[in-house]
């Protein structure tokens, strides 16, 4: 690599837009200490949390590798500010992850104290636009839906839009109330899926589902006490799967709205599973029983 020990190749830094970084004859040592002292800007004063936008139309703070490198990479994301500790710099030199904006050099614990204590930034953190939510009528009648009947936890949403990045899900519906929004945890679960994954928000999930009905979608909904197994009726595309939350499952409308209801037949002593992992267990269902 040309350049300084220890930083990136001074001219992927110029095509990057990070030229301001370093002066003509500047030497090595000089630069390595300019481009050092960058990281000290920009402390933020925030306290230790994570930051929440006020208004739907405000940005969003995505963190993690997967999560900010997926974004980069979707053209339909706009990227307002990119931060990024030196190490997280070179590693997208050496990968050849184009950037659209540049960034700024910080230290880790400044980012960490963007972040709740737990959270792990790997070295970047994006403020980005969220992305447009698309309306029940623009689904394609093909494939398979995942509804979300007020699932709020953000990991396990994040976790969802996961597995329904690995099994091709057409979209992924979910109400406006009670449900977390697109950003920080949530992203971070979904390892970049939340670049992949149509999300339709919705008012009302019973109108919606009902909606899905009349356009030829089959809808079953998830329930550990159904009498019907899931792997044992017919599933047919385009398909709807609706999901409850934990604990207290489908509510009565949704479930009353579905045309089926089916459980997980399962061999062991426990007969429900984690909200995530029962989707990712129907999805493989389903995807082999209409494929």
């Amino acid at each position: 690599m040309v350049g300084p020990p220890g930083l990136v190749n001074r001219n992927w830094l110029n095509c990057q837009g990070l030229a301001r970084v370093t002066e003509p004859g500047m030497r090595g040592r000089e630069w390595q200490s300019k481009a050092r002292s960058r990281l000290h800007q920009g402390r933020p004063q925030d306290s230790r949390r994570e930051h929440r936008r006020a208004d739907p139309s405000g940005p969003i703070v995505l963190y993690g590798w997967h999560t900010v490198t997926a974004a980069l990479a979707n053209p339909a994301r706009r990227i307002r500010k990119l931060m990024a500790t030196e190490n997280a710099v070179q590693r997208l030199a050496e990968e050849g992850i184009a950037l659209r904006i540049t960034p700024e050099l910080v230290r880790p614990d400044a980012l960490a104290a963007r972040l709740t204590p737990d959270a792990v930034h790997q070295g970047l953190i994006a403020e980005a636009d969220p992305l447009p939510s698309l309306d029940i009528e623009d689904l394609v009648a093909a494939g398979i839906v995942l509804m979300l009947d007020q699932i709020t936890d953000p990991h396990n949403v994040g976790a969802i839009l996961r597995t329904a990045a690995a099994f091709a899900v057409a979209a992924v519906v979910t109400t406006a109330r009670h449900s977390p929004e697109a950003t920080g945890v949530l992203a971070k679960s979904a390892s970049g899926a939340l670049e992949l994954v149509p999300i339709v928000t919705v008012q009302n999930l019973a109108r919606a589902l009902a909606a899905l009905k009349e356009r030829g979608f089959l809808t079953v909904g998830l329930d550990s006490s159904a009498t019907d197994d899931l792997a044992a009726i017919e599933l047919s595309s385009p398909l709807v799967l609706v999901l409850g939350a934990e604990g207290k499952g489908l509510r009565q409308l949704t479930g009353a709205t579905c045309d089926r209801l089916a459980r997980l037949d399962l061999p062991g002593a426990i007969k429900s599973l984690n909200v995530s992992n029962a989707a990712a267990l129907a999805l493989y269902v389903a995807a082999r029983a209409i494929a």
